[in-house]
Order: structure tokens, then sequence, then C-alpha cells
């Protein structure tokens, strides 16, 4: 008996709100707190972007990579890690949750306490999107751009199903890396070596 396996793009459900109704900071934070089995996104243009919940295999392999940015992080204490559960509010107006994020600890003290309670108005220094097996490359690689473009000074796109690392900086053009054994970090998180065999 052969068994097929038919695999679709996972793409996210927009929808649109404006004009019809306007939803407040503090209405999607509210909304968000009451759908926490969902991922839910808003774009610069104000529409909800909801998304399902990944994969186990995925879920694991972001948390391999999580683990590893947060033990550098306690290590190198210049900064403050984030994984996907946290959203940010960036200075297009979009409301985005990375796989995993880290700024500097200047950048997170210069918050208020009820802002970092929140979806923090502040761009990270670094985010991380990983490639679900049904994710749309060309959709991650607009939010990585998207990301580049609203002050974010590295982020990387992993592709788990190419085995590809695509290095986004600013005002540089995109390096994809062919399976990697390791990526760097450097200069943005100096000595960060993530190690790809538990993300592969």
């Amino acid at each position: 008996m052969i068994t097929t396996t038919l695999e679709t793009e996972n793409i996210p459900l927009v929808l649109q709100l404006s004009p019809a109704i306007a939803i407040t900071d503090e209405q999607f934070f509210a909304l968000c707190q009451l759908n926490r089995d969902y991922r839910l996104e808003r774009n610069a243009k104000g529409e909800l972007v909801i998304m399902s919940p990944t994969g186990s295999e995925t879920g694991n392999r972001n948390a391999k990579l999580t683990q590893q940015l947060g033990n550098w992080t306690d290590e190198n204490r210049t900064g403050i890690n984030f994984d996907f559960s946290t959203g940010f509010k960036l200075p297009n107006g979009a409301d985005r949750s990375p796989d995993a994020a880290w700024m500097t600890l200047a950048k997170w003290n210069s918050l208020t306490e009820e802002q970092k309670t929140r979806f923090a108005p502040i761009c990270p220094d670094f985010v991380v999107e990983m490639r679900s097996p049904s994710d749309s490359l060309q959709s991650l690689q607009d939010k990585l751009q998207e990301y580049i473009d609203n002050g974010v000074k590295l982020a990387w796109l992993i592709d788990r199903k190419n085995s590809q690392v695509y290095i986004y900086r600013p005002q540089t053009e995109v390096k994809c890396l062919d399976n990697p054994m390791t990526v760097s970090g450097d200069p943005v998180l100096p000595g960060f070596q993530l190690q790809m065999k538990t993300i592969w």
C-alpha cells in the first residue's frame, strides 16, 4: 500500500477590518489574550492576520532555537530575548510576533512598565522566523523585509524544508546559506553561534 501526503501551504487568514471596524491597540491586545490558541498579528494596513498553531515538530525546533538564544543572552547579559508568543508594535503600525527576538537592555529599559506588559511599541534588534513545512516562503520573506524596514538590525529566515537560512541586514543584499552547521549573530549578537544540528 502506498501512502501519499499532500502538502499544502499554510496561508494565514486575513480579515479586512477598516473602515467598518477600528480596533485600538488595547482592544487588539485583549483580543489576542482571549484567543491564545491562535497567533494573531496585525499588518501595516490594519488587517487582522490569523495563523493556526504550528505542528509539534516545528514547535520543538522553535523551542531549541529559543533555548540557544536564551542561553547566550544569559551569558552575554547585554540584552533580553523573547519567544514566539511575544508581540511587538512596529513603527509602521503592524503588530508582529516573530518566532524569536532579542533587543539590547538599553532599548528594553527605555520602555515604561505598562509598555512592557503589552505589545511593546518598539522594534527588536534581532528576529528569527522559522518556516513550517506548510508555510509560504514568499510571505515569510516579505515579513523579514518588513522587520528590516522597521529597524531590525539582523533577521534570519530558517527554511527547514530546503535546509537554508536567509540572512537579512539593513542596506545589504539578502544572503542565503545552504545547509550551514552554524549561523553567526555577529556583530549584532557578538559571539552567538546558532547550532543548526538541533534545528534541522
